[in-house]
């Protein structure tokens, strides 16, 4: 379905102000900041969103939409197991450290602006933090189910060690400009990876 007009011109803002988000935090997007940056009026972008907070959550869901269209969607088509795994993985670390933002992964800076702060974003932060956490421990499940890890493995520690893999590689890129920080990652999860694999036998069977 064709997106009509007003839709086009929503996303396009949403897509300047992401930038902004990324650069400032959340917490520097405001009207004003947005307007100066589109060269649309104040009382336009009220139209499109009511309030300060109301464009906050707007910024943070169409992340969220990003992400899933460059990260979740395309690892569906790659076989199920430890190498869909593998590729969710790779692109998940690819979006956190070169997301196209000039501040890197809004969901990681979201998480750790709002980690205390009560609220609905807090509560969007975790949501999507929620979402993204079931679907590492299901391509986990479907790896145990493949033969390709060891029954006994827990999925939700595989996805916490993934998260930690991550965001490891998103501080050492990012803040200490290191450039092997994806090597060392993928490094990381391989290790990880083989901790938890399934006999030869098994994934012969």
């Amino acid at each position: 379905m064709t997106p009509t007009k007003g839709e086009q011109t929503r996303a396009a803002i949403l897509d300047e102000a992401l930038k902004i988000a990324s650069r400032l935090g959340l917490e520097g997007l405001t009207i004003g900041s947005l307007a100066d940056a589109t060269g649309m009026s104040k009382s336009g972008l009220f139209a499109h969103f009511g309030s300060r907070e109301d464009l906050q959550l707007a910024v943070l869901d169409h992340a969220a939409q990003l992400y899933g269209e460059k990260v979740f969607v395309p690892v569906l088509k790659i076989e199920r197991g430890l190498p869909r795994l593998r590729a969710l993985f790779e692109r998940w670390l690819d979006w956190a450290l070169e997301s196209g933002l000039p501040g890197g992964c809004i969901m990681i800076s979201a998480a750790i602006e709002y980690d205390d702060r009560p609220g609905p974003i807090r509560d969007a932060a975790i949501a999507n933090q929620h979402r993204g956490n079931a679907i590492t421990k299901k391509a986990v499940r479907l790896a145990i189910e493949e033969g390709h890890l060891a029954p006994g493995t827990d999925p939700e520690q595989i996805s916490f060690e993934m998260l930690g893999i991550v965001l490891a590689g998103h501080n050492h890129r990012r803040l200490l400009g290191d450039k092997e920080a994806r090597k060392r990652a993928l490094t990381a999860f391989e290790e990880l990876i083989s901790r938890h694999a399934a006999p030869a036998r098994s994934r012969a069977a």
